[in-house]
């Protein structure tokens, strides 16, 4: 550790078994990392896709053609490509076509509500955009008030097997149409434009690598999320933050082999997907199964018929695993990891998935982690030799956390609960055009480091592990999701027939929460079934699928707290009150 942060306390040192404190990482782009490894074995798979396999020489052959086609399309070094699509094969290979034209792939949730879109594109500034035919409508409307020069549009057929694109087109395709006269580049173009251009270097060769160091701290990737403080904020990371989360989740797993398997389902424009599932696995000489429509059936199919090595998920599809009759007799002896993430795993599921696992011949149990979008995703693990009931374990190599006072640098004593704030390599470097939120939340302290204050809160033992106690921030958690109620207050008070809202999280047996709004209405709005579907149609154009209110309850008025806040624990306790009295 150098001289500069030895105040920084690590009581895990001694408890990291075959992990280690530190890393030598890797220098260069990310782009560089996946060819330093598709040079090793260009006969690895890389990637499976519905059926069909890639080798690592022919993924990075279609990432290079890629690059040039955005060459020819006339992308500059750093200017912004948003990527709004699924876990597909020309998604993969445009996310490190991106990074070897030198460009930052905007990574966005393809469900976003179309005024969601149009933010993410002004908010980046991106000059273009590549989605799927089925989201064509949505991205034309939201890109009228943008930079957009080039929207592309793909097709999941375009990247299946002939026999596999047939089914595929005579069911979920033939539903989509798209306008003859669409103003868009269709991929199959897109990818023509390739041979108007000599291969694309990686900048790293080209200005040879004593220069690399400057690369890994470039701009590569920004990640949308509700930040510390629950407004949307564009989370910009660099190369070195992706690469070395893929040595760090390496490090922490010393069963690893080149070779093994990932199941990738968790979302490309999720920290989680991209960071752990995708790019920690390419860097690394692993494989990803990419699942491109994320079901709690599809993902068991895909761990069974591919025998995965690694599996990751958030504890509500781990749930609905336990209640697949498609899982009964299933073999699960391939499994060397299964990680938890995005909300926290209670103590008796855990319990019931170990017992699920051990009885389905699996010889590991769950293992629960921790981290926020601002550390790409991960940066807090349960090591593989000890548990500790209800931590989410102990820091990945050379990341450092401390809990302090809320919102102060006064480190607490052990065992006494305050914010977790998080120091290391996977550190954002900045909320972009957010300068005031960027010092809130990324502050040097004595010690040296610089600190990222997450807002949510916890403890430490004397032995290093960090258990999670809840959130500082207003927050719903909806199937590893994490929604902001107050975004979406804003977003109903600006109805004209809405005089006040309040949005609270429901318990929910599948989704952990699920949203609900309460609204007084504007005098002389009628409160009934026309209005609510109204408000409902608006909440769709400007919220997001997995955010939207399951129901909107019209009230008189809304409770109110001491100092003339709507009080939404109220409102909670009523909701938790009804489900008890209904049984559920």
């Amino acid at each position: 550790m150098s001289a500069e942060n030895e105040k920084v306390k690590m009581p895990w040192a001694d408890h990291l078994g075959d992990v280690p404190l530190h890393l030598d990482y890797f220098e260069g782009s990310m782009y560089d990392a996946v060819r330093k490894i598709a040079d090793e074995r260009p006969n690895g798979i890389a990637y499976d896709f519905m059926g069909r396999s890639t080798k690592y020489e022919d993924f990075l052959r279609e990432t290079e053609k890629i690059a040039r086609s955005l060459k020819a399309l006339g992308v500059k070094k750093g200017e912004k490509i948003t990527v709004a699509m699924p876990n597909c094969p020309q998604a993969v290979c445009l996310f490190y076509a991106i990074n070897l034209a030198g460009a930052i792939a905007n990574m966005i949730h393809p469900l976003s509500a179309e005024k969601e879109i149009e933010f993410f594109l002004n908010d980046s500034e991106s000059v273009a955009a590549v989605t799927l035919d089925q989201f064509y409508e949505k991205f034309a409307r939201a890109s009228k008030n943008t930079k957009i020069k080039h929207l592309i549009i793909a097709k999941i057929q375009d990247a299946l097997s002939l026999p596999v694109k047939i089914g595929y087109i005579l069911t979920q395709g033939r539903k989509i149409k798209m306008p003859k006269d669409a103003p868009v580049i269709y991929w199959k173009d897109f990818l023509k434009m390739s041979k108007n251009v000599d291969a694309v270097i990686s900048e790293t060769k080209a200005l040879g690598y004593a220069d690399a160091a400057m690369i890994s701290e470039r701009p590569a990737v920004t990640l949308y999320s509700g930040g510390t403080t629950g407004t949307t904020k564009g989370i910009l990371l660099t190369n070195k933050n992706f690469n070395a989360l893929s040595q760090q989740i390496v490090a922490a797993n010393p069963m690893f082999e080149k070779g093994d398997k990932m199941l990738a389902a968790m979302p490309l424009f999720h920290g989680f997907g991209l960071g752990v599932c995708i790019h920690s696995m390419l860097a690394q000489g692993g494989r990803c199964i990419l699942i491109p429509r994320f079901t709690a059936k599809s993902y068991a199919k895909q761990i069974t018929k591919y025998k995965c090595n690694f599996i990751a998920g958030v504890p509500t599809l781990y749930e609905a695993l336990l209640r697949l009759p498609d899982m009964d007799g299933a073999d699960l002896s391939s499994l060397k990891g299964v990680f938890s993430g995005g909300d926290s795993l209670s103590v008796e599921l855990k319990k019931k998935l170990d017992k699920f696992l051990l009885e389905h011949n699996c010889s590991v149990q769950v293992r629960e982690g921790y981290g926020t979008t601002e550390t790409v995703t991960a940066c807090c693990l349960t090591p593989p030799h000890m548990f500790k009931e209800g931590s989410i374990g102990l820091p990945f190599p050379d990341t450092f956390i401390k809990i302090v006072r809320p919102g102060t640098d006064e480190e607490l004593p052990y065992g006494e609960e305050g914010e977790i704030l998080l120091s290391g390599p996977t550190m954002m470097k900045e909320y972009i055009n957010q300068p005031e939120e960027t010092a809130k939340t990324m502050r040097r302290h004595p010690d040296g480091l610089t600190w990222i204050y997450t807002g949510d809160l916890g403890t430490m033992d004397d032995e290093g592990f960090v258990y999670f106690k809840g959130r500082a921030k207003r927050m719903i958690v909806s199937s590893g999701y994490n929604i902001y109620p107050g975004q979406l207050e804003n977003i109903l008070d600006a109805h004209e027939k809405i005089q006040m809202s309040c949005v609270i999280g429901v318990p929910d047996a599948y989704k952990m929460q699920k949203v609900k709004a309460f609204v007084t209405l504007v005098p002389g709005v009628p409160a009934n079934e026309e209005t609510k579907q109204e408000l409902l149609g608006y909440c769709r154009k400007y919220i997001a699928k997995y955010a939207m209110p399951y129901d909107i309850e019209f009230r008189d008025t809304l409770p109110k707290t001491l100092v003339g806040k709507v009080a939404y624990r109220k409102l909670e306790e009523e909701e938790l009150a009804k489900l008890k009295n209904d049984g559920q």
